[in-house]
Order: structure tokens, then C-alpha cells, then sequence
């Protein structure tokens, strides 16, 4: 046997078994109504039912159909068991071992040939529940019947569309043995179900799979435009860096802006340098290359040729007039010059 039957045996014995368990389940919790025909000595059948208030308590058979009421209203949806006569029943004992118990079904379909004048496809059969015998042997019982006379019956309450149809018969000791059962379509079938779980799970299998084959396109998809988005975010940091722009790029702009302005610093530390100590500023101004100092020293004239000295600054010159008030201790003075950048090494 291949690992592909072996796969498919555990998959029907697995989904069976869910089935089943569901089924029962189900039956548990919503039990549908039974009702009850059951043949007399006479060939009639008595009406054994919840509500058969207006109902005849017995009918008959005639010509493959129910005579003498009308059973639609009760029968329909309802779980109709027919227990028929055990003489029209052929009975065998059959001894079998302990271990059989579990596979007894199985066991008596396959000797019902010689059990019986019938094969399995031409007989109802079923048997009764096994008694054990010490604990090597059990014994059961069986019934059957040509599987004609029983479709008669089942053909005359199909019509009003049961949920189920038994054909029942007593063995000895008023023990009941169930030959034939028939669901309805809807009824819950566990063969039915059984194969709804097989389909639900191979959707289930074929769903996960085109999920997982687009999850993978998806991330595939999805790191393809993440690189093209790195190589263009290196692009324009290349691009910012002036790889691509040269003197024009936004770090070529503000290096060049760096040496071509003075700085303040630098400015105020030239000064400082360069005006003698009897010499106080007390306005400064500082716009691009252009200073303009302003305050109080001893002899004004002698600043010009001081601040043109230092090679920061050029074109020393007044801007406003000197002035000298009696209440200052010196000569009130406003110079401009031009600021030579010097911030390189």
C-alpha cells in the first residue's frame, strides 16, 4: 500500500469518526419524534405515536400502501420505526469470540451467505447485542429477511418524508433487532458529513496554500520597492552630499558661505587685539563683511591706522562726526571698516 492510500485510510477513519461523534451529538440534543407502526397477528399495523388524538389506533396494508388514515401531518420529520412479525424473519444464534464484539457488523455481512438464503445485497439483516460466555466466546443472534418485503414498507412512508425509516422486528426475550435504516436526505447523514469534512478540509488545505503563495509574491513584491527605495534614498543623500551637484550642491553652498563670512568670534577677538586699553566700545554692529564700532577713547584719529593694521580688517574709515561732551572722559567716536574672512588655517 502506498503512503498515499495510507494517507487517505487515516483521513476516512478520522473524518468518520468526527462524523459520527457529531452526529450522535446531534441526535442528542434534537431528537426527532418517533413513531411506531407495529404489525399484529391479524397483518395490521397499530399506531404508536406522541399525538394520535384524531388518528385511528390501527392501519393497514394494502396494495404497498398505508390504509385507513392519514399519516403526512405526523409522520413528517419524525423517526419512523416498523416493527414487523418475527415469523416473517429467518433467525441463527452464532458463536464468535470475545475479541469479534467490535467488529460484529462487519462480521455477520460477511457470513450472511451462509447464515442465510440470501446474499448481503439481497437480505435486511441485523443482530442482536452479544452475551458473553465466560471470557473466550460470546453469542448473538441474527436476523433476516428478503430486503424486498422490507423496501414495501420503507416505499409507503417515504412519501411523507420521515427523517428516518427502521424496520425492527423481537427476537426471544423481547429483545428488538434493527434489520434496515434508512435517513432521509435531510436528515444528517454521517457518510454525508463525513465526506463534507473530507471537502471542507481539502478547501482548507488548497486556501492555505494560495495564501501561502501570495504571502510569498507579497514579500517578494514588497522587497523589491523597499531596495528601490533604499537605492534612491542613497541617491539623494549622494545628491545632498554633492556628488552629483559639485560646487552647486547644498554642502558645497554652506562650506563655501563658511569661509566666505566672517566669524563673530573671530571678529571680536581681532578687536580686542588691536584697540588700546584706554579705548571702550559700547555699540557694535555686525553685518556680512561690514562692522561698525562705536564708543569712547582718548584720541580717535590714531584708531583708523590701528584697526587697518590687522589683517582682518580694511577701509577703516569714520561714519559719523567726532564729538567730545564735558561729562565724558574722552573723545565719542563711530568707525566703520571691512571685515577680511580669515577662518581658514
Amino acid at each position: 500500500m502506498s503512503s498515499l492510500d495510507s494517507l487517505r485510510g487515516i483521513l476516512d477513519a478520522w473524518t468518520g469518526t468526527v462524523a459520527g461523534t457529531i452526529v450522535t451529538a446531534l441526535e442528542r440534543v434534537v431528537a426527532p419524534r418517533v413513531v411506531r407502526l407495529v404489525e399484529t397477528t391479524s397483518g395490521a399495523f397499530a399506531l404508536e405515536a406522541a399525538k394520535t388524538d384524531n388518528l385511528p389506533k390501527e392501519l393497514g396494508f394494502e396494495d404497498g400502501k398505508f390504509v385507513g388514515a392519514n399519516l403526512a401531518q405526523i409522520v413528517r420529520g419524525s423517526r419512523v420505526e416498523i416493527v414487523l412479525q418475527p415469523t416473517r424473519f429467518l433467525f441463527r444464534p452464532l458463536e464468535l469470540p470475545a475479541r469479534a464484539a467490535d467488529f460484529l457488523e462487519g462480521i455477520v455481512r460477511a457470513q450472511i451467505d451462509r447464515l442465510t438464503p440470501w446474499s448481503a445485497a439481497d437480505a435486511v439483516f441485523g443482530c442482536s447485542p452479544p452475551v458473553a460466555h465466560g471470557s473466550e466466546s460470546i453469542t448473538t443472534e441474527i436476523a433476516a429477511a428478503p430486503r424486498k418485503l422490507a423496501l414495501g414498507y420503507v416505499e409507503a412512508v417515504s412519501a411523507f418524508h420521515p427523517s428516518a425509516i427502521a424496520i425492527v422486528t423481537e427476537a426471544a426475550e423481547g429483545r428488538r433487532i434493527r434489520v434496515f435504516e434508512q435517513r432521509s436526505r435531510g436528515a444528517i447523514d454521517p457518510v454525508r458529513l463525513s465526506r463534507t469534512l473530507q471537502a471542507v478540509l481539502a478547501l482548507a488545505a488548497v486556501t492555505a496554500v494560495t495564501a501561502s503563495v501570495a504571502a510569498g509574491y507579497l514579500a517578494d513584491s514588497l522587497s523589491t520597492q523597499q531596495s528601490e527605495l533604499e537605492r534612491q534614498i542613497t541617491q539623494r543623500r549622494a545628491a545632498l552630499r554633492g556628488s552629483d551637484g559639485g560646487e552647486r550642491s547644498p554642502l558645497a553652498l554652506l562650506e563655501r558661505r563658511k569661509y566666505e563670512t566672517a566669524a563673530s568670534v573671530i571678529v571680536l577677538e581681532s578687536l580686542s587685539r588691536v584697540l588700546p586699553d584706554h579705548t571702550y566700545v559700547t555699540e557694535l554692529h555686525l553685518a556680512g563683511n561690514k562692522i561698525q564700532i562705536g564708543g569712547i577713547t582718548r584720541d580717535a584719529p590714531s584708531l583708523i591706522p590701528l584697526i587697518e593694521q590687522s589683517q582682518h580688517f580694511t577701509r577703516a574709515t569714520f561714519y559719523a562726526p567726532t564729538t567730545r561732551s564735558p561729562t565724558d572722559p574722552g573723545e565719542r567716536f563711530h568707525i566703520e571698516a571691512q571685515v577680511e574672512p580669515r577662518n581658514a588655517p
